[in-house]
């Protein structure tokens, strides 16, 4: 048998662009409203030196270590997984079952490469992505990259096959995900670049695309994408090692309270702000009342006086308050993304109004591609759309006609794009038609109704026709594909008179 450095399939990393020598786009020059405005990740030919963007086969890779994305058992049943454990052969399961065995979220841990080219494995646990515990994914895979070039550091692995550990089968957004991943991978190279010779960001199509469109974002490659990078930043661009910054987190930390407390008495509140040494990233906007600190004086409840002071309201409020914040930040990119391709799919438009003057929207799911589309950025084109008229009544019009597999959006992302969604629209939307229905859609839409959008149940309808529409939208004010018309001709006759019975609700 050859050595593995012989066999034809191997990628020598040499043979890979590096970052900095990557074709540049046309940048507009910026209009610089603000000339003091600096850039918090600045041009370092250095480090973009270090980085390469390549879409391929993990397991081919030629260098000191690979990062493996796997579940807490280490047994994930996916193609990638599949294909590293195979090339490697059944020593690395011998090792695995000996000496890891389990991994929680966040951790990373080490392995021969065995009959791969590299010479160790990282084994990594991405995050499950779920939008009502958003800050708890978005550090848990903060964790899993910072832990993975950290090990790497300790083992002197100087070249590393960086995968996304951020997975769509994980749920989460690739677009998110590659924030996390960038500014991470930014941070820790501005302070242990030294380490590293080469970092290789190992890519499928998955999220290719949103490494090509973030990555400059973190590593920009000339003066002009740095200026470029300043508009397009995120707001939160976490903190010194680029770990989310929750700010409702942060309270101040005071040495020695009691002291504290009396010098706030007999100094005075102004001058003893000036006096201590606080720091600043543990610090709010708003300071805390240092007469009243539990360590200072007795409290039944000390931690319900804290939530108290620090949020200023109940649970509900904080969660409303952080719903909103995260629409907010949807919003902002769906008017400032480049959202072409997914508008050129004509699964989601706007059509005319109803009899009583509310907007219609009409969803196509012939026309959406599941299986292919990027599904955030398929969320924001829905809120571009849907935003302006969210704000009072509307009404919705699903045409199922001729899906296919293809085009089954799937329960979890259904279930996030609910939750991510301001109230307003669930507030506002009068009445959703689906038209065309099968069997499964009936059992599917009843299932999430039922345990997931209860609120929503009772302005469902389930109707068999175009033409049953047409009581409460006339036909001028339905843009109606034509295959749409054409199947319906076929399944109910050119012209059937309509119930006089309501349209099928759930």
């Amino acid at each position: 048998m050859d050595p593995l450095g012989a066999r034809d399939d191997v990628i020598d990393i040499d043979s890979l662009t590096r970052w900095n020598l990557t074709q540049l786009p046309e940048y507009v020059p910026r209009e610089k409203e603000d000339e003091d405005k600096k850039s918090v990740f600045p041009w370092r030919n250095d480090l973009n030196g270090k980085i390469c963007l390549w879409s391929g086969d993990l397991t081919r890779l030629n260098t000191h270590a690979i990062v493996h994305t796997t579940n807490e058992k280490l047994n994930d049943r996916s193609t990638d997984s599949d294909n590293l454990f195979l090339k490697a052969g059944p020593e690395l399961y011998k090792e695995i079952r000996a000496d890891i065995k389990v991994i929680k979220t966040g951790e990373a841990k080490l392995t021969k490469g065995h009959g791969l080219p590299a010479r160790f494995i990282i084994h990594t646990v991405g995050p499950r992505f779920n939008v009502k515990y958003l800050t708890a994914a978005e550090s848990a895979l903060f964790s899993c990259y910072r832990n993975t070039l950290q090990l790497a550091r300790e083992q002197s692995i100087r070249t590393i096959g960086l995968s996304c550990i951020h997975t769509v089968k994980r749920g989460y957004p690739p677009d998110s995900g590659s924030h996390i991943a960038c500014r991470t991978l930014r941070r820790f190279l501005e302070k242990f670049g030294e380490s590293f010779d080469t970092i290789v960001l190992v890519c499928n199509q998955e999220n290719l695309d949103a490494y090509k469109n973030i990555l400059p974002l973190y590593f920009p490659r000339n003066s002009k994408e740095e200026e470029y990078a300043l508009d397009n930043l995120p707001e939160d661009v976490g903190n010194e090692n680029g770990e989310p910054v929750v700010a409702e987190r942060q309270i101040r930390i005071l040495d020695k309270p009691a002291f504290a407390a009396y010098k706030a008495v007999h100094v005075g509140q102004d001058d003893f702000e000036e006096t201590i040494d606080l720091n600043s990233q543990f610090c709010t906007s708003t300071a805390l009342d240092v007469g009243h600190h539990p360590f200072a004086s007795m409290e039944e409840d000390p931690d319900k006086t804290k939530k108290g002071t620090i949020y200023g309201k109940n649970n509900a409020d904080v969660r409303r308050i952080e719903s909103q914040r995260r629409y907010e930040r949807l919003l902002k990119r769906a008017k400032t993304d480049d959202l072409t391709d997914i508008a050129g799919t004509r699964f989601l438009y706007r059509a005319g109004s109803d009899r009583f003057n509310r907007p219609v929207v009409v969803f196509v799911g012939k026309n959406f591609p599941a299986t292919s589309i990027n599904l955030e950025k398929a969320l924001l084109y829905l809120i571009r759309v849907m935003d302006p008229i969210a704000d009072s009544d509307f009404i919705v019009v699903y045409y199922h006609t001729l899906t296919t597999n293809q085009n089954y959006i799937p329960m979890a992302y259904l279930k996030m794009a609910y939750n991510v969604l301001d109230y307003k629209y669930r507030k506002h939307l009068r009445s959703f038609y689906i038209v065309h229905p099968t069997w499964w859609t009936k059992l599917a839409t009843w299932f999430f109704t039922t345990f997931t959008a209860s609120d929503i149940k009772d302005k469902l309808h389930i109707i068999k026709g175009v033409q049953y529409l047409y009581s409460s939208i006339t036909p001028d004010q339905l843009d109606v594909p034509t295959f749409v018309l054409d199947y319906d001709t076929r399944l109910n006759g050119p012209r059937y008179a309509i119930p006089s019975e309501a349209p099928e609700a759930l």
